[in-house]
């Protein structure tokens, strides 16, 4: 990663890092970096921070195992403020919420669909005989594949019949079991998007 020089001398050595999952686009907390803490984030791929309170380096998650895997820095436009995407290891806060920011923690939006994403990986990995998701998978990639078809058919049926309640209830079920599917297969809803995105920037 490149970044510009940056202004440590405005913060006195610190800069504001905003910390903001890679997927959900969630904020999840803000912390101060000293040039070291950069260094050490960018070197070890987890997001340190300078402690102000203990007045040392502190990688988050060092206690607590909740480390935050590093995706990417860039400064802001006068370089004296971080924005840090990062994947979190479990929650964020030490409250226990994904955020430190507001009591539900939950990522809201188009954001929510990667949270979803996420949630749906832990119950396969789990294998819980009572998660439907868990269940379905089992079941094979051609059932997880069918659910997709018969949950497309219900939503083009609730469209046709002007039934816009429904209509939303039944796109709900179909994006929920085509992220099954591209889990199941091996990809992800970011695959779909990188597709959107090239054929997007090919008709600019």
């Amino acid at each position: 990663m490149t970044l510009p020089p940056l202004d440590w001398q405005k913060g006195d050595g610190l800069l504001p890092a905003i910390i903001q999952d890679a997927d959900t686009q969630q904020v999840l907390m803000l912390g101060y970096m000293n040039a070291a803490a950069l260094e050490q984030t960018l070197a070890t791929k987890r997001v340190t921070f300078f402690s102000r309170s203990k007045n040392r380096l502190w990688t988050k998650g060092e206690s607590s195992g909740h480390f935050l895997d590093l995706v990417s820095v860039e400064g802001d436009c006068d370089n004296d403020t971080l924005l840090v995407r990062a994947r979190p290891n479990g929650p964020t806060c030490h409250r226990g919420t994904c955020s430190c920011f507001g009591e539900g923690g939950g990522a809201t939006g188009t954001g929510f669909l990667a949270q979803l994403e996420r949630t749906v990986n832990q119950r396969i990995a789990s294998g819980d005989e009572k998660s439907y998701t868990a269940k379905l998978v089992r079941e094979g990639t051609k059932r997880v594949a069918q659910k997709v078809g018969e949950e497309g058919v219900e939503t083009a049926l609730a469209a046709t019949a002007g039934d816009n309640a429904e209509l939303a209830n039944e796109a709900a079920d179909l994006l929920f079991h085509l992220i099954v599917l591209l889990r199941v297969k091996g990809l992800s809803l970011q695959d779909a998007l990188n597709v959107l995105e090239k054929r997007h920037a090919g008709k600019k």
